[in-house]
């Protein structure tokens, strides 16, 4: 891809709040752009998101209440919601496992793929475990501030920490996504203003998935842009160190 077309398709890409209802829309490029978001970067290839393609219309007028009749949601041609799925960590865990067992079927195992293998049987169940007395997170800063007290050292301690770590990897599909739409001519809208708890109801998800944010595609209207693009002085933003 040339430069001026990436810089094309970041350019097109606005946060656009009305829709058009009428205009053709071939539901297919949001598939497409969902498997194209799957394959974005995300921490220790974990995967711990879901994306939920709202074709339902019942659904998608459950959720645009949720989201409290925002213009994006109520004229979108169609909902996409990303989540987090922090609670699928050990699934991954064994996913992870068994397909570097695979790579390493018949082979005699380097000092490189044994650290493989101990990153996800040792070093992936410290990061990600909990429970209700709290327990694993106190080991957590117990090791972090012996283990880090003179050198560097990940500082994972606690459920916090984990939301934000996974709540990171989401967005970067997000993006994907939108990006990825944008290249098919197709419009898109971030909405950070919805109640959760509703969403999780209508999507039936567990108590433990979070919403990360839902993204209203389709064919813009003119008037869904409601300012032109205007960003803080690169000067203020950027620093070469």
């Amino acid at each position: 891809m040339s430069d001026s077309l990436f810089k094309s398709i970041v350019e097109r890409r606005r946060s656009v709040r009305v829709f058009d209802n009428n205009a053709p829309f071939d539901d297919s490029v949001v598939s497409k752009a969902l498997s194209l978001a799957v394959l974005s970067a995300n921490s220790s290839n974990m995967q711990l998101w879901e994306f939920y393609q709202v074709k339902t219309q019942s659904v998608h007028e459950a959720l645009n209440k949720a989201c409290m009749g925002q213009s994006a949601a109520k004229t979108a041609n169609q909902l996409v919601v990303f989540v987090t799925r922090q609670d699928k960590w050990k699934e991954r865990v064994k996913w992870n496992l068994a397909n570097l067992h695979k790579q390493f079927e018949g082979k005699t195992l380097t000092k490189k793929d044994e650290r493989a293998l101990a990153y996800y049987q040792k070093l992936m169940p410290l990061v990600y475990r909990n429970d209700f007395f709290g327990l694993n997170t106190l080991i957590r800063s117990i090791i972090v501030f012996f283990m880090g007290f003179n050198k560097p050292f990940l500082r994972i301690r606690n459920h916090g920490d984990q939301r934000v770590m996974c709540h990171k990897s989401c967005a970067l599909a997000a993006q994907t996504f939108m990006l990825s739409m944008a290249s098919d001519g197709y419009d898109t809208c971030p909405m950070e203003g919805f109640d959760s708890d509703l969403v999780k109801k209508i999507l039936k998800l567990p108590p433990a998935a979070e919403i990360n944010m839902i993204i209203a595609c389709g064919v813009g209207k003119p008037e869904g842009i409601y300012s032109d693009r205007i960003r803080v002085p690169n000067e203020d933003v950027i620093f070469a160190v």
